[in-house]
């Protein structure tokens, strides 16, 4: 499911799990519910749009990713419930002098160069999230 949730957003579709259990949404997706710990869900389709709750620049990048930097990653709660961190489609100088957090996104996919220690050797697919307003 990993998989086809990354190539679904490169797709320009947000896919995400929902709990049978409880309802829950979870994205991106993992084996066990984030609130009852339910292992049953059933695909959904998510909106793609949240919010900035946190976001940093990346001067220092780590081994793989230095022909990157500077580049800002930010953590954003979808409008479904759920957090998901990608990359944030601002230069270092806007996110350093401007206060992002609150601000609303779209979420989609850019496909980078793969690296090391990225299990797939072909591509690597990175969340982006772009300001909308």
């Amino acid at each position: 499911m990993f998989k086809e949730f990354f190539e679904e957003l490169l797709n320009g579709t947000l896919i995400g799990l929902k709990c049978l259990e409880c309802g829950e949404i979870v994205c991106p997706p993992k084996s066990t519910c984030d609130r009852c710990g339910g292992r049953r869900f059933e695909k959904t389709v998510l909106s793609g749009y949240g919010k900035v709750v946190s976001y940093t620049v990346t001067y220092v990048a780590p081994m793989g990713y230095e022909d990157e930097t500077p580049y800002t990653v930010a953590l954003v709660e979808l409008d479904e419930g759920p957090w998901i961190v990608g990359r944030l489609k601002v230069d270092a100088e806007t996110a350093d002098k401007e206060n992002l957090i609150g601000k609303r996104v779209k979420i989609y996919a850019e496909e980078f160069k793969s690296e090391i220690f990225y299990p797939n050797k072909e591509k690597r697919i990175v969340p982006v999230f772009e300001i909308v307003e």
